[in-house]
């Protein structure tokens, strides 16, 4: 019986991703028809890509949902549940800093990164400075959650100081900085940390995980802009001291 139930889930998420890959697909065959005019061998190594993308997509987002997901949320109940609940705060941080290193997306905007510079920004600092930026941050957000605090206490003065650094941030750090903001929400961040802070506003006697446990989101989204920016200056201020 499990196992039917869980082949209905893989049909079900192999479905929505055949609905993203469709109009991609058949735009590019289009494109190719009309314009591109590649040869057979690289059409054909761009489908193999594309089929491998599906289905490794496919798995890795039936074991997010299948096992992130009741883990994350079984963690979060279990810690806030007990006395000891502060250990939220550490544990998110180590969660969020792993979550984001694991993030593919996260690691193909380091790659581009490394491209777009011509190598003088490496990808191993990018990587490290949004996987700590966003552990940072959950930790913050579990901080909240643990004080009870508004989450726009956070949100307002971030979004702000994000603002202020735009004045002192080159334009291609600023532009990579906000792109970086939206690459850092993918589905292990989404899946395993929300799912903790869930878990754990579910637990916590006087919390309502609606208006408690979310928002985290929001604050994973605001972390990458402000690492970047923030590695964006460090690294224009060594090069204006070297030359």
């Amino acid at each position: 019986m499990n196992v039917l139930l869980d082949f209905l889930d893989m049909r079900h998420v192999a479905l929505e991703l055949l609905t993203a890959f469709a109009p991609l697909l058949a735009f590019f065959l289009y494109m190719q028809m009309r314009s591109l005019r590649l040869s057979a061998e690289k059409v054909k190594r761009i489908l193999l890509g594309v089929l491998f993308s599906f289905l490794g997509l496919a798995l890795f987002l039936q074991g997010v949902t299948q096992g992130f997901l009741p883990a994350g949320t079984e963690i979060g109940r279990i810690i806030g549940g007990q006395s000891w609940r502060w250990v939220l705060v550490p544990t998110g941080f180590f969660f969020g800093l792993a979550a984001t290193a694991a993030e593919p997306a996260v690691r193909v905007l380091a790659i581009e990164m490394e491209k777009a510079s011509g190598g003088t920004v490496r990808q191993g600092p990018v990587l490290w400075t949004l996987s700590v930026g966003v552990g940072v941050f959950v930790a913050l957000a579990m901080l909240k959650l643990l004080l009870g605090l508004p989450i726009l206490w956070i949100v307002v003065p971030g979004y702000a100081l994000a603002l202020l650094m735009t004045r002192f941030s080159s334009p291609a750090f600023i532009s990579t900085a906000f792109d970086a903001g939206g690459v850092a929400t993918g589905p292990m961040t989404v899946t395993f940390v929300m799912a903790v802070a869930l878990g754990a506003a579910d637990a916590m006697g006087g919390r309502d995980p609606l208006s408690d446990g979310f928002g985290l989101i929001a604050l994973v989204a605001l972390a990458p802009i402000l690492a970047v920016m923030t590695l964006g200056i460090l690294i224009s201020r060594t090069r204006s001291n070297s030359a």
